[in-house]
């Protein structure tokens, strides 16, 4: 049995000084092994300067285009026109993905769905029998995070399918929260005592998972978060959760899910704009009326009574350049992982050097466009420079 330990994070910049987050042990690193095979492993090697964009095309209909270069685009940054350096579409780079399940009691009735569902996707992602003591090497990598009142890691990088779906038959709400009456998001005082109501700390998820699991790894980044979208008792607001991903070039990929619903059938994805959708639907891009994000925009405040869940999910995804989902019932899961499996595989790599040099840790703004009009380019909205503590 692995034993979970507990830890202090420390968040520079905000006026809490800790922030307790239960995590698991911790296993070895071992991305930098040699591969189980005398097959070369494709890696991917960036420059300190470089910047990597995870990009999906899809058609108007919603089908990936796969057979693009890189004088299919159109690049800016800071609105200044960009030369792109690389452009691949190579399934041998690892993937580094990481799936955050929230466990409160609000998504509670959809939770067998959701392990079911989760358990496919890792089937689909991870290698089928990586060799013994080179776990990972050259391969793709999954962790699992829950989040309720606590945010616990319940297993660290892995390819071994068996551990995660182990962790994911396990995975139930934490100690603190199995009383939780859900009750209104926690303000004020309360937030300094989340226990009282219990809580969803989803945007701690988030900056955990981004800041101290991804921020050290190489290549492509994704986070799955199943959830209502409605943060309880975080010590990180959403901004600063969502430039944690950013700054970690992590693409996230949100599925919304709240209870079941009288909707359609269609689940946030291209043709049907639910949730977002690609045509139409504002997104990606475009944001919300008045031009400001839920929670208030760059720099905006904790969750407050009456919050849009469903629009802080879209937001996560647009921001970082994943794609949101709308799970109506909880029979659509399957389905909408196998949707973010068939989009991870089709992701290409883009990559430039900024004609101007940045060493003071500035967002940048970024945007690329196909020069076909009827395709649709998802990817994140742009960059931190390296260097210096900087907010957008």
């Amino acid at each position: 049995m692995r034993i979970r330990t507990t830890f202090l994070l420390a968040f520079v910049g905000l006026s809490c000084s800790l922030l307790s987050l239960r995590v698991g042990a911790q296993q070895p690193d071992t991305s930098a092994q040699s591969p189980e095979s005398d097959k070369p492993v494709t890696t991917l090697k960036m420059q300190v300067n470089e910047v990597v964009l995870p990009v999906t095309v899809r058609d108007k209909h919603g089908v990936l285009v796969n057979d693009l270069q890189k004088s299919d685009f159109t690049l800016t940054d800071e609105g200044r026109p960009q030369t792109i350096k690389g452009f691949t579409h190579d399934p041998n780079l690892p993937f580094r993905i990481g799936l955050l399940v929230d466990t409160s009691r609000s998504v509670s009735g959809a939770m067998d769905a959701e392990r079911k569902a989760a358990g496919g996707f890792v089937d689909l992602m991870l290698p089928e029998q990586p060799a013994a003591g080179k776990e990972g090497a050259g391969k793709n990598q999954a962790f699992l995070i829950h989040f309720d009142h606590q945010v616990e890691l319940l297993e660290d990088f892995t390819s071994s399918r068996e551990r995660l779906h182990q962790d994911l038959d396990a995975m139930g709400p934490s100690r603190a929260s199995q009383n939780d009456t859900q009750g209104p998001e926690t303000t004020g005082e309360d937030r300094e005592r989340p226990n009282r109501h219990g809580g969803t700390q989803l945007y701690d998820a988030i900056f955990l998972a981004s800041d101290e699991v991804m921020s050290s790894k190489e290549g492509r980044k994704a986070l799955i978060i199943f959830s209502d979208g409605v943060d309880r008792g975080s010590k990180v607001r959403l901004n600063e959760a969502v430039d944690a991903a950013e700054k970690a070039n992590v693409a996230i990929y949100t599925v919304y899910f709240k209870g079941e619903q009288e909707h359609g059938d269609n689940l946030g994805f291209p043709g049907g704009h639910h949730g977002g959708g690609y045509p139409g639907g504002g997104y990606p891009g475009g944001g919300y009326p008045g031009g400001g994000y839920p929670g208030g925009g760059r720099g905006g405040g904790p969750s407050e009574t009456g919050v849009d869940g469903k629009k802080i999910m879209l937001t996560i995804a647009e921001r970082t350049g994943g794609h949101a989902f709308d799970a109506h019932k909880k029979e659509d899961l399957q389905e909408i992982y196998k949707l973010i499996s068939e989009e991870l595989r089709g992701q290409y790599l883009l990559t430039y050097t900024p004609d101007k040099p940045d060493t003071d840790g500035g967002f940048h703004k970024i945007s690329l466009k196909a020069n076909k009009p009827d395709l649709i380019v998802a990817t994140r909205e742009g960059y931190f420079a390296p260097g210096g503590e900087a907010s957008k």
